[in-house]
């Protein structure tokens, strides 16, 4: 199972919204297939480890290792439940069970009805860590939400008068544009678009891009910025109606200026399918969501630099869980 956590990890940035699944089957002892989910709407892990088999005779008396559930329905691809009765395999061990309400219990069903012996709850933890994005999108309805922000040794994100100024070294832009690769969207409020003007696309990595969250409430911002270029999935939340709601590739989207925002971005992204965000900023957009306690993950980048007086970094109320030092600077990252 350690191994099938290990390949679930490589379908990390393309298999969204689907679950990263890996698969190891198991004759006599030995590996005999492997897989994982490589793609979304693509063959699941258990179809790439059963094809992986160069002697499906050994099936009946194998054992299959999956890190979620099989699924048992017709969905982008036939159900996987089905897939190890065809084959007659002898037992399947899982990790999680499916919480999708598609799954839910329905494959290991399938699976012990045809015979098949089925144990459930093989490093239950180390899957939920895997899938946590996946977990806290179906179970709370909202994406799983990363705030990352990097911060001068003296506190500081940014100088008063919103002049960008890099604070973060090269090392850690790099390790940010891989995170650009593997979440589904990057949010930034109204101030960073207009004074940073950012891209939020993948430059310093290989991959595919992020799609690009803009809360811009009065829809003030000028059409001349990066993130209006058309060149990548663009979501604009605001409370004032657009002339139009889709614009050279990207939407707009009108929440009701009487009742919470937050709450409304959250559930209209669960709408959109989006099952990460990462919120870079700015400080007001980081302070709501530290202060309306929905967030699940800090990644917060210190640095040597010292700016004296600024715009003062968001104090975070979570337990700091990991620190590593990535070139100059130091990564900590906090969990709610």
């Amino acid at each position: 199972m350690f191994r099938a956590l290990e390949l679930a990890k490589l379908g990390r940035g393309h298999v969204s919204p689907n679950p990263l699944v890996g698969c190891v089957i198991v004759y006599n002892g030995h590996i005999i297939g492997e897989g994982w989910h490589r793609q979304y709407g693509g063959p699941h892990a258990e179809v790439n480890a059963v094809r992986s088999v160069t002697d499906e005779s050994l099936l009946p008396e194998s054992t299959v290792y999956v890190t979620l559930e099989p699924c048992s329905h017709f969905g982008k691809t036939p159900p996987c439940a089905d897939l190890l009765i065809e084959k007659k395999v002898k037992k399947v061990v899982v990790c999680n069970d499916d919480p999708n309400p598609l799954v839910a219990g329905k494959g290991l069903a399938k699976l012990r009805a045809a015979g098949i012996d089925v144990e459930t709850g093989l490093l239950a933890d180390q899957g939920r860590e895997l899938n946590r994005r996946f977990f806290t999108f179906i179970e709370q309805k909202r994406p799983y939400l990363i705030l990352k922000w990097a911060e001068t040794a003296d506190g500081f994100m940014a100088p008063a008068d919103f002049r960008p100024v890099p604070i973060s070294g090269s090392l850690s832009r790099q390790l940010v544009h891989k995170w650009r690769t593997e979440e589904d969207a990057f949010l930034i409020g109204t101030n960073t678009a207009r004074y940073d003007n950012p891209q939020l696309n993948v430059r310093l990595w290989s991959g595919r891009n992020p799609v690009r969250i803009v809360i811009d409430k009065q829809l003030t911002l000028p059409p001349s910025l990066h993130l209006f270029d058309g060149s990548q999935p663009t979501l604009v939340y605001s409370v004032v109606r657009p002339e139009a709601e889709m614009v050279g590739g990207v939407k707009y989207i009108t929440l009701d200026p009487e009742a919470d925002f937050l709450p409304q971005l959250l559930a209209d992204l669960y709408q959109q399918k989006i099952q990460s965000v990462v919120v870079e900023g700015g400080a007001g957009v980081l302070e709501s969501f530290l202060a309306s306690g929905v967030w699940d993950e800090g990644k917060v980048f210190k640095s040597s630099t010292v700016l004296g007086n600024g715009l003062a970094a968001p104090v975070v109320r979570g337990r700091l869980v990991h620190t590593e030092r990535i070139g100059d600077d130091w990564l900590m990252t906090y969990r709610n």
